[in-house]
């Protein structure tokens, strides 16, 4: 199936990370603002990218299985390879619409 999701999606997370780490670039206007979630944008996105790593290995046990003929449940094997796509889906649009802002912003003359 889908291995390394990281480079298929192109994120990177050790960029992500020094994005993260570089508070005062991308500090939100008030001085006051307070995290609401307790998790930067980048730590949520690296989590995600994480999950679906994990849902992608399963899925991918899952399918071997399968294929070996080795299912004890085929319910839920079948449940492992749809929430797999699933996220994968998820992510995809994810990256899409963070792109999209992207080229936007950079669109927004000063």
């Amino acid at each position: 199936m889908i291995s390394g999701v990281k480079s298929w999606i192109n994120f990177d997370t050790d960029q992500i990370e020094q994005l993260g780490n570089n508070k005062q670039s991308i500090m939100p206007i008030g001085e006051n603002s307070k995290k609401s979630a307790g998790d930067t944008f980048s730590e949520m996105l690296v989590n995600s990218i994480q999950e679906l790593n994990e849902s992608q290995k399963v899925s991918e046990r899952a399918m071997a299985d399968l294929a070996s003929g080795n299912v004890k449940d085929l319910h839920s094997a079948a449940i492992a390879i749809d929430k797999a796509e699933l996220t994968m889906k998820t992510m995809v649009e994810v990256r899409n619409k963070a792109l999209s802002a992207y080229k936007e912003i950079t669109r927004i003359q000063m």
